[in-house]
């Protein structure tokens, strides 16, 4: 098989999972929107299995650490030049406007842990995006590790691109664009997209913020 074989069989192999993933979190999103706005329980996806990672700070985090609080998870990588830069901004509005009392917790996962160790992730959080690291998590770690959550637990789509497919020295991921909610119990409950034609981010902060305060309350 010759190199342009292979090449043409990664991208469809690629494009499949990325749209299968994309559908199956479409109607995630539906079912999430019509439960929380007719004051329906959220109904629960999966569990998110342990974990031990670490954070911009250099601390270990493990699934323990966010078990009784509500949580938002995402992927980035710092050297991203397309959606990641727009998604940490809505997350960032989003650490400003949950209440003081909430114990929501955010959580963001690098695709990228080879570049992207504590320091690097520490600088991105704090000087671009004035994170608040008793709230806001910058995770790393093995690259194994890191896969398992956001691939095998969060059913979140990472896949690196090979050399040959890339447009440009940073064009290194494809990777969701998605925010998943993940409750108390570690059970993930919805997932809310961020970019894409069509999305309205303040509607999309809106039924996020209702959806943590309706899992803060269970």
């Amino acid at each position: 098989m010759n190199q342009r074989t292979r090449r043409i069989q990664w991208s469809l192999w690629a494009g499949l999972t990325l749209f299968g993933a994309i559908l199956f979190l479409a109607f995630l999103l539906a079912q999430l929107r019509l439960r929380v706005f007719l004051g329906k329980p959220l109904p629960v996806y999966g569990s998110v299995a342990n974990f031990t990672l670490t954070n911009q700070l250099g601390q270990p985090v493990t699934l323990a650490d966010l078990r009784g609080h509500v949580w938002v998870a995402d992927v980035i990588f710092t050297r991203c030049a397309g959606p990641c830069l727009k998604m940490s901004r809505q997350m960032k509005e989003l650490q400003e406007s949950l209440p003081a009392n909430s114990n929501a917790r955010l959580v963001t996962l690098t695709t990228d842990p080879d570049y992207d160790t504590s320091s690097i992730l520490k600088t991105y959080a704090e000087q671009r995006f004035g994170a608040d690291p008793r709230r806001w998590w910058f995770l790393t770690g093995p690259k194994k590790e890191i896969r398992d959550l956001e691939i095998t637990s969060l059913k979140l789509t990472a896949l690196e691109k090979k050399p040959g497919e890339r447009e440009s020295p940073v064009d290194l991921f494809i990777h969701s664009t998605q925010f998943l909610l993940i409750d108390k119990n570690a059970q993930w409950r919805g997932a809310f997209e961020t970019t894409g034609e069509g999305i309205d981010p303040p509607k999309v902060q809106a039924q996020l913020r209702a959806a943590i305060r309706r899992l803060e309350r269970e």
